[in-house]
């Protein structure tokens, strides 16, 4: 439980989940969309795997990560998310991704 609580203390990375909350994202697609560097987008993609938020999974040379649906912690950031004004429109862009790769 500490894992978790230290992983949703971080800014970045709950800008993360709120990016993460609608579609599958490669780790390419997330670092397009945030400010920082490879080494620092990977460590906070790390802390938020090894607290069970999200998972990945190697497609070839791509790794893609995914919100844990099941978990309830996620489940709490979700409701975080609906009230935060920096992770709506996160949420929305995530939407939007998930419209756009469904049409694909």
């Amino acid at each position: 439980m500490e894992k978790i609580f230290e992983a949703l203390a971080s800014t970045p990375r709950r800008k993360i989940l709120a990016y993460l909350s609608e579609t599958e994202l490669s780790a390419g697609e997330i670092a397009a969309r945030f400010e920082m560097t490879k080494p620092s987008l990977s460590k906070h993609l790390r802390i938020l795997e090894s607290a069970g938020l999200i998972a990945s999974d190697k497609r070839g040379q791509f790794v893609f990560y995914r919100l844990q649906s099941d978990n309830l912690a996620n489940t709490l950031a979700s409701f975080m998310q609906a009230v935060c004004p920096v992770s709506k429109g996160l949420k929305k862009e995530s939407e939007a991704l998930a419209v756009k790769k469904q049409a694909k």
